[in-house]
């Protein structure tokens, strides 16, 4: 256990997976039991579809479920009087600009166990995270990508 890796979460996030741990272990288990329940009684399980597919799903569950303890087990909680705001850390939200398009882009920091892009949460371990780490406001940032390199100008860290 020694050599688990530490889960960098929120509050928010903190709160997200133990509300998904719980439904795993109330809601779907039970779900999913029962459909094993009903595919064995359609008789011969060799060749039943219904059943396979409730195993499958049975066993995505389950190794959810130990991935979410062990992310829960592993948590350290980000607190957000503790972000700072002169520079950019874990939990900042950062305004920064695109100097290539003008574009101004907003994004907040997470560990990645919370990253979601399409929601403005990149992870601290992404290229872009990475680079924006521990620089401050007014700061020029470039970000070797694979379409090129990325100049970002840092405008406004929050909380």
């Amino acid at each position: 256990m020694a050599n688990e890796k530490e889960t960098v979460l929120t509050l928010e996030g903190l709160a997200k997976l133990e509300k998904e741990l719980e439904y795993l272990k109330t809601v779907r288990r039970r779900e999913v039991a029962e459909r094993i329940k009903q595919a064995i009684e359609f008789g011969d399980i060799s060749e039943n579809s219904e059943y396979e597919d409730a195993k499958n799903e049975q066993g995505f569950i389950e190794g959810r479920i130990l991935s979410l303890e062990k992310m829960l087990r592993n948590a350290k909680v980000i607190d957000d009087e503790e972000v700072q705001t002169d520079k950019v850390s874990l939990g900042s939200k950062v305004c920064i600009t695109d100097l290539e398009t003008n574009e101004e882009l907003v994004y907040t920091i997470v560990g990645s166990a919370e990253a979601d892009p399409s929601a403005q949460r990149i992870s601290n371990e992404s290229p872009v995270g990475k680079a924006l780490l521990g620089k401050g406001i007014k700061e020029i940032v470039e970000i070797d990508v694979p379409v090129g390199i990325l100049r970002y100008r840092i405008d406004r860290i929050e909380r």
